[in-house]
């Protein structure tokens, strides 16, 4: 109690902090205004009969507004996306390269205008495709989801949309510079905490129904505690490589002579892997609900193919997330800068000698530390499809019946629970969670206060 007086008895601290509550205020009461247009009841039948579908995992994302259809359904995803695109260019373009490296903050500025830009874009595609793909859908016996379509509503939507994620990507952004830091992580978190609630709901009511039993509801709980201690224990897990510098005396003092460590940890892209790699299979999703594409039948069978509960879709996620784990650590992590710098300050590697051969030992330690940690995020992030519908590769051609007679059934059926128990949503959570503490934390220590656990310091996934 004494740690959270502390937060608010600094004036700084608490105003960043009811600035940081008064924007997701602002960020939730946007999601309650719908896109006009919209049967919303027959909106609504489409997401209860495909819950465990791409759209529930997008949705989940989205904060529910995708499943309510408000200015704010596609949510940060397209902002999340367009800084993929500029990172992929900044490794094969040697001007960004340059312009990220040694641009300096004007170079980051720049970067920054043109992720804006791209994320614009990004959600006129999206929005549009959004569209067709509800002037297309009609439920099984019941009215048109769209009331009037046409190019008028086609506009409407985009212009909507667009601005309505333009405003979150805004959001973000103040949060990150006037509030308590990590804004874009903090409205992904605000969207699936705001779900929690519900979902609780719902399995209470299935408990009282029996629709689940009192063994599998415990069952899901510890599963939860399970998924929870292993994701506080990963993010926070480090390899520290012994670093000792050299004695110096100059003139009549001393300097050096110090034994330190440098922290490599097991998680280094933290969430942002699984986040790029759902990024990248929604495109392929949305470019399919355009009807000029839908005239192709190889191409709805290649769409079909990316559904959220196909094996091809399962199994490009897990490449992708590997994939992206080490693009992310080579972009934000180099080890020749470290061992110049190392070398450069008099500091060493015992039993390894200084310059190139430091970087190398660096280097073999951070890969096999992220190979370890991909694996982690990859078969966390497939958590909610096991649970849910299995991995379905029963409808592979050729092996599939025999490899769907080997396996376990909890792995090709699934358990049939909710969502939110899924590992991608607690990995969020609890990522960002800890961050966000250890933010605050540092602040209060930064002020001479107490932090929140005495004797101890709560280390985030940065720290």
């Amino acid at each position: 109690m004494d740690s959270i007086k502390n937060i608010f008895s600094i004036p700084d601290l608490r105003k960043r902090l009811f600035y940081t509550f008064a924007l997701l205020t602002v960020y939730r009461i946007g999601g309650h205004v719908p896109v006009p247009g919209i049967n919303f009841e027959a909106l609504d039948s489409i997401f209860r009969t495909q819950a465990g579908s791409l759209l529930g995992f997008l949705d989940l994302f989205s904060g529910g507004n995708l499943r309510r259809l408000t200015i704010f359904a596609l949510g940060i995803m397209p902002y999340i996306s367009a800084s993929i695109i500029l990172q992929l260019l900044t490794v094969i373009w040697p001007y960004l390269e340059k312009l990220s490296k040694e641009g300096g903050e004007v170079g980051r500025r720049k970067i920054t205008q043109w992720t804006r830009y791209g994320t614009v874009v990004l959600s006129v595609v999206q929005s549009l495709g959004i569209a067709f793909w509800l002037e297309n859908f009609q439920t099984s016996g019941g009215p048109q989801v769209v009331l009037h379509p046409g190019w008028f509503f086609r506009f409407l939507t985009v212009i909507t949309l667009t601005t309505g994620t333009a405003f979150i990507m805004w959001l973000g952004e103040q949060i990150t510079e006037r509030g308590i830091g990590n804004g874009i992580s903090l409205i992904i978190f605000a969207g699936i905490v705001v779900g929690l609630p519900g979902a609780i709901l719902a399995t209470v009511q299935d408990l009282m129904t029996g629709n689940i039993g009192m063994i599998a509801l415990v069952f899901l709980l510890a599963l939860m505690v399970a998924v929870v201690a292993a994701i506080v224990f990963v993010e926070r897990a480090q390899r520290r490589i012994p670093v000792q510098y050299a004695r110096r005396v100059v003139g009549r003092r001393t300097f050096g002579g110090l034994s330190t460590h440098l922290p490599l940890r097991l998680n280094t892209g933290g969430v942002i892997p699984v986040i790029f790699a759902s990024s990248i299979l929604s495109i392929f999703q949305t470019f399919g609900q355009v009807p000029v594409l839908q005239t192709f039948p190889w191409v709805r069978d290649i769409i079909h193919q990316f559904d959220y509960t196909m094996p091809l879709y399962n199994f490009l996620y897990f490449v992708f997330i590997i994939f992206f784990c080490y693009f992310y650590v080579s972009i934000i992590f180099n080890p020749m800068d470290t061992a110049d710098n190392l070398q450069k300050y008099g500091g060493f590697i015992p039993g390894i000698r200084p310059g190139r051969r430091t970087a190398e030992y660096i280097d073999n330690i951070l890969t096999r530390l992220t190979f370890a940690g991909s694996l982690y995020l990859a078969l966390v992030a497939l958590l909610p499809t096991i649970l849910i519908s299995g991995l379905n590769v029963g409808t592979l051609p050729g092996i599939g019946p025999a490899l769907d007679a080997v396996l376990p059934a909890f792995l090709t059926q699934g358990l049939g629970v909710k969502f939110y128990f899924g590992g991608t949503s607690l990995l969020i959570v609890v990522g960002v969670a800890m961050d966000t503490v250890q933010q605050v934390e540092s602040q209060l220590i930064m002020r001479h206060y107490e932090g929140f656990l005495k004797g101890a310091r709560v280390r985030g996934r940065r720290g």
